[in-house]
């Protein structure tokens, strides 16, 4: 459990939004301390995500910004949540209720900060999605609010079929479609699924992302299977997105 909430859930997601000169701006002007994180750490077991938003604001009130709260205050809290499972200090259910009172308040503060469209007239688009078949959805959740922060039209689907899926693309063209595994899957699983994509999707370019423990120890998974590529993490993934769509919209321009 620890090793889904690590590389899964909150560290990599909620820092994703953060632009790489943001990040640094951020650890330069720490706001809050180690006991303060420590002491927060326990309360997405204890408070109800109201009053957890209250404290958050006690810290925003002192200075902190929406980047400090994200990294240094609730993606700590995340993991403090996975190490008390691991030893046995809380149940499955108290996790999850936790990381579902975190997701509230990510999602309460991060609309307060205003998502960065970067001047394009038409935002690009991206549907994200859980592999069909893992009951996983809450990275897939966060991952698509991180793209949105940073002016992407972006979508999630929760736990859908295959059909729905397919059904999903073939009916919008999207620039991205982002598949996220919570779990190892056969290759040749996620292969036929991306060549399926491929072939039903409403935009014969579409970029395909993924990512995931499997492939964050085997990278070289996503060439194989026929995605356009994988990120260490959603910051990456991110950043890679932006490239990608970039380098196409040339191409195209080229061609035209």
């Amino acid at each position: 459990m620890n090793s889904v909430i690590e590389n899964e859930i909150i560290p990599r997601l909620l820092m994703a939004h953060v632009s790489v000169e943001q990040r640094a701006k951020t650890r330069l002007f720490r706001t809050i301390s180690s006991e303060e994180v420590s002491r927060f750490a326990l309360l997405p077991l204890q408070l109800e995500a109201a009053n957890l938003l209250q404290e958050v604001e006690g810290f925003i009130a002192k200075g902190a910004t929406v980047e400090t709260i994200c990294l240094d205050l609730l993606a700590p809290a995340a993991r403090k949540l996975g190490e008390m499972w691991e030893s046995d200090e809380c149940d499955f259910l108290d996790v999850t209720m936790g990381l579902w009172r975190l997701q509230e308040v990510m999602r309460e503060v991060a609309a307060r900060s205003p998502a960065d469209f970067g001047g394009l007239a038409t935002p690009n688009s991206a549907l994200f999605s859980p592999m069909p078949g893992d009951h996983h959805n809450f990275g897939t959740l966060m991952i698509e609010e991180v793209f949105a922060r940073n002016g992407w039209r972006s979508e999630a689907l929760v736990k859908p079929e295959r059909r729905e899926l397919l059904d999903r693309l073939a009916r919008q063209p999207f620039d991205l479609l982002g598949l996220t595994l919570a779990r190892d899957c056969p290759s040749s699983a996620l292969a036929n699924l991306i060549k399926a994509v491929r072939n039903v999707s409403a935009n014969p370019h579409i970029i395909v992302l993924v990512g995931g423990r499997m492939l964050n120890e085997n990278p070289g998974i996503a060439v194989e299977v026929g995605a356009d590529g994988t990120g260490a993490d959603a910051l990456a993934a991110l950043d890679l997105a932006n490239s990608l769509v970039k380098a196409a919209s040339a191409r195209s321009l080229n061609l035209g």
